[in-house]
């Protein structure tokens, strides 16, 4: 008996269906992300965000305590108040492994993994094991209401 016969050529090779399969994946996931991105003026106006230079709304400057902080993490960010009236938004992305900081306390961002502490002031190491600190992230401060720019 022949290889041929063995393995019958007819309908698509393994190839063909997973090259199929991706396709149909990524199409799905196109139009999965779609057009309602937020960017018609008259969605942002239903929402009273602001079609363009807006950001994702934080919290409240009341919020955020002195010399203490906050942490976002759906949004990737702790937000810092170093001195009255100063905030500074920072990654939650600890430099040393990658795990999110988890609290905040006496002027310091703490990462519950390994013990690092970031400075609420500048986000420097002020306790390792991290080598680097955490990276800076962009809020605006607009009255009372804090923006993740």
């Amino acid at each position: 008996m022949s290889s041929a016969s063995l393995h019958p050529t007819a309908g698509p090779g393994r190839r063909a269906v997973m090259a199929a399969a991706g396709a149909a994946g990524l199409a799905a996931a196109l139009t999965a992300c779609g057009s309602d991105d937020g960017s018609s003026d008259a969605g942002s106006a239903a929402t009273g965000v602001a079609p363009a230079g807006g950001g994702t709304a934080l919290a409240r400057t009341a919020d955020i305590p002195e010399g203490g902080g906050k942490i976002f993490e759906d949004q990737g960010v702790v937000v810092t108040q170093p001195a009255a009236g100063t905030y500074k938004a920072f990654s939650v992305k600890c430099p040393h492994q990658g795990c999110a900081v988890g609290s905040v306390a006496h002027g310091m961002i703490v990462c519950p993994c390994h013990g690092s502490e970031f400075s609420v002031a500048d986000g420097s190491v002020r306790k390792g094991p991290a080598t680097q600190g955490l990276p800076a992230a962009r809020i605006t401060v607009a009255g009372d209401e804090i923006t993740l720019a």
